[in-house]
Order: structure tokens, then C-alpha cells, then sequence
């Protein structure tokens, strides 16, 4: 097994610049490829000799929308009350309206959704991390890879459910945990927490219908007294408790 350093150098030599860009992270090589290289970019590296990566894990979908920023507050938060993890529920949080809003993602980045290829070579034992984004936020559409790995026709499937993101080329491109006619992509940062409807059984029509959604809206979150060296010392500590 090569180290990641030098198979990193062997991709950016072999594909030059239809790799934007290639680094090492967690001890593992994460290239990114153009959404009009992809198909030629992954065939190669299934079939060229140096890397010969044969099995493709997974394919994961990614918003990234609103990306890096986060409304739980957890490097200065103590170990008491609700306050430990998140602000004001009445007061909007990256767009939100309300706690279970809908948030308001209105900037166009080209960057915003992306598909995710988690490749293996059992013949050199390398892992690679390739990652496509699409170019038109509103629709996203990246080319399938189903012709070159059969094993995307469900992982595809599941990206195009959740995250709405189209692959052009899929021989069967339906939606595959979501239900029948459901409305929207439940993974998408803009979805509301609570949906748009809620499934409930009519006595009368003898089936599960759809209405409404009736849950009220609150926070659960559990208190959790955290024990370690971030919090000794703190006020209302498991520490300062002892020796009070």
C-alpha cells in the first residue's frame, strides 16, 4: 500500500488539471473532479494500472449550503441548562424562522450540492475519495456512473431521494426511502424539520392519508453533565459541586 502522499502525487501527474484540486486528510487522499471530466476521470481510475480502483464503496450526497456554520453553540458551553446548547429558541438562527423554520438559502454558488465516490483497490489497497459538485444549484445534475460501476444504482438512487440530485445517465432513477409521492428532499438544509405533511390512518377511508403537519414545536434536548477536562473548574460543575 502506497503512503497517501505519494499516491496523491500519482493522480495529480496522471490527471494533471481535470483534478481541481487533490489533498490527504485522516490518512486518506481526497481528489475533486469537474462535472464534465467525471466520467472519463473515474474510468480511468478504475482501469488505469497505477491505480486500478475496481469497487466503488458508496456515493453519498452533500448540501452544502450554509456550510461551516453552525447554530449549536458547544466550545463555551457549560455543563447546566439549556443554555449549554443552543441560543434563544425565539430568536431566528442562520435564516431560520422559529425553531422548526425553514431556512432561507438564496445564494447561488454553483457549489452548493455534490456527490461524493468512495473508491477501493483491492489489487494496490488504496482508498480514494472522489468528490463532484453540480453546477446549477437549482438542479443539480451530475453523469451517472452506473455503466462503470454497477454498484452506484442504489447509492444513486438514495443521493437522488434525499438531496434532489439528478445523475444523468441512471438506467432507474426513482426515489428509494422516501414515500409515494412525497414532496421535496427531506436531506436538503432548507427542508423543514418537521416536513411539510404528516401520514395519519382515516377510519373512514379504511388507508393512511396525508394532512397537515400537527406536531408542536419544541426542543428535546437531553441534559448531559459532561466529565472531562474542558469543564473542571467551571461553574456548576461536577468539580466545583464536590468541593462545594
Amino acid at each position: 500500500m502506497a503512503e497517501p502522499e505519494t499516491l496523491k502525487e500519482a493522480l495529480q501527474a496522471h490527471f494533471g488539471d481535470r483534478l481541481q484540486h487533490a489533498d490527504v486528510a485522516y490518512g486518506e487522499v481526497g481528489v475533486e473532479a469537474r462535472p464534465r471530466d467525471l466520467a472519463a476521470v473515474m474510468t480511468e481510475l478504475r482501469d488505469a494500472e497505477p491505480f486500478r480502483f475496481d469497487q466503488l464503496m458508496d456515493v453519498i450526497g452533500v448540501d452544502y449550503a450554509a456550510y461551516g456554520q453552525d447554530e449549536w453553540i458547544t466550545e463555551r458551553a457549560t455543563d447546566t441548562g439549556f443554555s449549554r446548547g443552543v441560543g434563544d429558541p425565539s430568536t431566528p438562527r442562520l435564516g431560520l424562522t422559529g425553531i422548526y423554520g425553514v431556512q432561507e438559502i438564496t445564494e447561488k454558488t454553483g457549489r452548493r450540492f455534490a456527490a461524493v465516490y468512495l473508491l477501493l483497490s483491492v489489487e494496490h489497497n488504496h482508498r480514494l475519495r472522489v468528490t463532484c459538485f453540480a453546477e446549477d444549484d437549482d438542479l443539480p445534475v451530475i453523469d451517472s456512473v452506473t455503466g462503470i460501476w454497477p454498484a452506484a444504482n442504489w447509492p444513486e438512487r438514495e443521493a437522488f431521494d434525499l438531496y434532489g440530485i439528478v445523475f444523468d445517465g441512471h438506467p432507474d432513477l426513482r426515489r428509494i426511502l422516501t414515500d409515494y409521492g412525497f414532496v421535496g428532499h427531506p436531506f436538503r438544509k432548507d427542508f423543514p424539520l418537521i416536513g411539510n405533511v404528516e401520514p395519519r390512518y382515516d377510519v373512514e377511508k379504511g388507508r393512511v392519508i396525508y394532512g397537515p403537519v400537527e406536531i408542536e414545536p419544541r426542543v428535546l434536548v437531553p441534559r448531559v453533565i459532561r466529565d472531562d477536562n474542558r469543564y473542571k473548574g467551571r461553574p456548576g460543575s461536577t468539580e466545583e459541586r464536590a468541593d462545594g
